[in-house]
């Protein structure tokens, strides 16, 4: 009996891979190293929620998709600036010691304001919105996914106008190689505890923010996919549109693509990156992915069937605090 290609993959996908998951084991911003902690391990001071295992998140009403598998408040507070450049260093195995294992599905990130400080806010309290997702290259049969897998790190850009405040970033790789069932999607979120920096006053619309859980359902496009090795793919990251940060009167919007603004140094365990942007110390050099992507400016939308780095440039209404009262007021008119 002759199998096709695309079936094989999808029946080697099912095959059970011995330490086939993984975790954030650093985080760069503008340069400036920061080590997480091992999974489950002893805690060191860091600015990344430290999780309880490697294995992943399952399923879409599971809490633990906010920030990790019984991921723990961080110690420290990490400062960055609009603009900051940010390398997320996903690695395998339970020590960290080898590439990310996975190569099928959407790299994406989110931010959600912190009530005080990060390093004592709750994150099932979260309101967040997407600041960048990134899937499948052009050509739709690589997805960026797949350059991690080969040691290259995700790239995150603050968005150019964020207002200041205390902020966590949630950077997520989503595997769909179990995705052909409804429930087999495995989730890997991870938070980092920032400070943002800067004078500007973009805040984001409530309506394109979501909590987890609460963010995806089990059967939505980009969460249950049967065709996902059945080529042609035609994929839509799940969950919000990477966010538009509202528009006021100040300053304009900048594309993201404009060098970062330099960061002070953050508390914690911390070291200068000896690594390029992109290339993490856990195996070779690959291709920069931001090389293969579309920085978008204030006219990029959501869901894309392409890999666009997408950021998020406008500008709102000034201060953390009028930027609180204002999401409470808008979800108590919802509520209403």
């Amino acid at each position: 009996m002759l199998i096709s290609r695309s079936s094989f993959l999808g029946l080697f996908a099912l095959i059970p891979l011995v330490a086939s998951h993984g975790f954030v084991k650093q985080v760069i911003i503008d340069g400036k190293a920061y080590q997480g902690n091992i999974p489950g391990g002893a805690t060191n001071p860091s600015i990344i929620r430290q999780i309880s295992t490697i294995d992943p998140v399952k399923g879409t009403d599971n809490p633990s998709l906010n920030c990790g598998m019984n991921a723990t408040l961080a110690s420290d507070v990490g400062n960055a600036n609009p603009g900051s450049q940010l390398q997320i260093n996903w690695v395998g195995s339970s020590t960290g010691d080898s590439n990310w294992p996975h190569e099928t599905g959407p790299v994406m990130a989110y931010m959600a304001l912190c009530d005080g400080s990060c390093a004592t806010y709750d994150s099932a309290n979260a309101e967040w919105f997407k600041i960048s997702e990134q899937d499948l290259l052009p050509g739709n049969t690589t997805w960026y996914q797949d350059l991690i897998s080969q040691g290259a790190m995700a790239n995150v850009t603050i968005p150019s106008n964020l207002a200041p405040g205390n902020y966590l970033l949630r950077s997520e790789i989503i595997s769909l190689q179990l995705a052909q069932t409804v429930g087999g999607v495995e989730f890997y979120p991870s938070c980092t505890q920032l400070q943002i920096g800067g004078n500007q006053d973009g805040t984001a619309p409530s309506s394109d923010e979501v909590t987890f859980p609460g963010g995806y359902t089990a059967t939505e496009a980009g969460i249950f996919t049967p065709n996902i090795y059945n080529p042609p793919i035609e994929y839509v990251s799940p969950g919000p549109p990477v966010v538009q940060l509202g528009t006021g009167s100040g300053s304009g919007s900048s594309s993201g693509s404009s060098s970062p603004s330099s960061s002070s140094s953050g508390s914690g365990s911390s070291s200068t990156a000896s690594t390029t942007a992109t290339t993490s110390n856990s195996g070779p050099p690959s291709s920069s992915p931001s090389a293969s992507t579309t920085s978008a400016g204030s006219s990029s939308s959501g869901g894309s069937a392409t890999c666009k780095l997408k950021s998020s440039n406008s500008s709102s209404s000034t201060g953390t605090s009028s930027m609180k009262r204002r999401h409470r007021l808008s979800h108590a008119k919802r509520r209403l």
